[in-house]
């Protein structure tokens, strides 16, 4: 009787065991444009959805880094000390700042030269804030994940930017949030509630697909899911629905790491070979660079209605 009781339990407890590890997953989330990129512009608002993003992000317990284009802190050739509170409001809440350069210029159209330039004007308000804490900059994220056109361009930005102590922020899960925020902004602005909270209850259910759809990339490409790298945008529809998009992760049993965690996957280790002129994910990258082109076909689409509703629309 004893024994059937143990063949019992093992045939149902066992499996349920296995696919507790199967799913422990983590993920670090990475936060592009800051202070903000919206088409709303006033302070009041730009500092109302930096303090809600900024909200969600401390109550999910998110240990997030944001990227900075210093640009932005800038009014003509002051510096704009309200635009720098917004920083702070992120070093306040112990978030990590990383250099996304100062005006968020293309690699692919620009030489390198003034791309580095871009770098450098990029880190010196960002390096003063981090030093008020006792911390240093330590990471760089490429705009348009545009990351070079030849291996000699990659290979020179990679040793300068060695040169200056960064690391590269890398994505592996990337996302069209950007599209949803000009379509969530151009509802705003036209007052359209209706069409805001479609946008809304549309960006969560893409969230869901694209959370799938990277996993089963991963599984794919390495038989596993790695720790991923999440980019999103400080936005206003982030500023609203990051809440949602946490709780989502939490369902999934993501766990939330830095990226420096992150980093520490063995994925991140594989060279960098792109060179074509996209901004793609890492995660197609190696793919690519094993011959397996993006393994996966169904990487999900921004629903018509949302691009219709922004300014993509047309392209």
């Amino acid at each position: 009787m004893k024994i059937k009781f143990f063949i019992l339990f093992v045939a149902i407890v066992f499996p349920i065991v296995i696919q507790a590890q199967k799913t422990e997953r983590f993920i670090a989330v990475t936060i592009d444009d800051l202070p903000v990129v919206s088409t709303r512009k006033d302070l009041k608002t730009r500092q109302e959805i930096t303090r809600k993003l900024l909200a969600h992000i401390t109550k999910a317990k998110v240990p997030a880094i944001g990227f900075v284009n210093e640009g932005k802190l800038y009014n003509g050739e002051k510096r704009d000390e309200a635009q720098i509170g917004l920083l702070r409001s992120w070093l306040d809440a112990d978030l990590e700042l990383g250099n996304h350069t100062f005006s968020h210029k293309n690699l692919s159209a620009v030489s390198l030269k003034d791309y580095e330039d871009e770098i450098l004007r990029g880190e010196i308000i960002t390096k003063e804030l981090l030093a008020e804490k006792g911390k240093k900059i330590r990471y760089f994220r490429h705009p348009y994940l545009h990351t070079g056109l030849s291996l000699e361009i990659k290979d020179e930005l990679n040793q300068f930017l060695k040169q200056h102590d960064y690391t590269i922020a890398p994505v592996t899960m990337d996302n069209a949030d950007y599209i949803f925020s000009s379509a969530y902004d151009r509802a705003f602005d036209k007052n359209d509630k209706k069409l805001m909270k479609q946008i809304g209850a549309a960006y969560i259910a893409y969230f869901e697909k694209c959370f799938d759809y990277w996993e089963r990339q991963s599984v794919n490409l390495f038989g596993r899911e790695i720790k991923f790298i999440l980019l999103l945008h400080a936005n206003f529809i982030n500023s609203d629905y990051f809440d949602d998009i946490a709780k989502t992760l939490t369902k999934r049993k993501y766990q939330f790491v830095t990226l420096e965690n992150a980093l520490t996957d063995e994925a991140y280790k594989l060279p960098d070979t792109f060179v074509k002129r996209n901004g793609i994910s890492w995660l197609h990258r190696w793919a690519i660079a094993k011959g397996k082109g993006n393994i996966l076909p169904d990487e999900p689409q921004v629903p018509e209605f949302v691009v219709n509703a922004s300014e993509f629309k047309s392209q």
